[in-house]
Formats: structure tokens, sequence, C-alpha cells
């Protein structure tokens, strides 16, 4: 099979790291890039996830939804509706401005 060059651009600090792990591994940066080429052609994908800092917060938060979800079943409030949960945010608010009032009038 014929050889071809490929250059790569990076960060300089990038280099000197990915060259230490290679040469960790026993191999050298070149072999890195054709096991990734490889992989990447067999698979079709890239070989590991790649995600933006955005759709890992939207992951975090559907994790606290379904935290919340849970035990809303687990304390027996799943069927709440909108206007019960509304009703006790209403109450609990009420509830915090009183014991503000409370503690500054002591």
């Amino acid at each position: 099979m014929a050889q071809t060059a490929f250059t790569v651009r990076m960060d300089s600090e990038v280099k000197s790291r990915f060259d230490e792990l290679c040469k960790d591994f026993g191999m050298s940066a070149n072999t890195a890039f054709n096991i990734f080429a490889r992989a990447v052609i067999k698979q079709e994908r890239i070989p590991f996830e790649v995600e933006s800092e955005r759709q890992v917060s939207i992951a975090k938060a559907w994790e606290t939804i379904e935290r919340i979800r849970m035990a809303s079943v687990e304390n027996g409030t799943s069927d709440m509706s909108m206007e019960e949960i509304d009703e006790e945010i209403r109450k609990c608010r009420e509830e915090r401005r009183q014991h503000k009032n409370k503690e500054g009038k002591a």
C-alpha cells in the first residue's frame, strides 16, 4: 500500500504531552494517528464520544429532572397537579417570608 504524508497542526504543549504518552504506550504519535484513522474507518464514526459543554449541561439537567421525578414517586407527590404544586411553592415562599420577618424583628 502506498504511503502518504499527513500534517497536523497543534499546540506545542499538547504535542509534547501526546508524544510522551504515546512513548509510554510503546508507540509513536504517527502510529497512534494511524490506529485512530483505522478505527474511524472500521467503525464509521469517531471511536469516542465528542460533545460540547452545552450537551453535557443538558444531560446533567435531564439527570436532575429524572432524580426529582423519582423522588416525587418515592414520597407520593408524583400525582400532584400543577395547581397543587404551585400552591405548595406559594406556601413555602410565605413561610420563608414570615421566618425572615421574625428574624428581622428579633
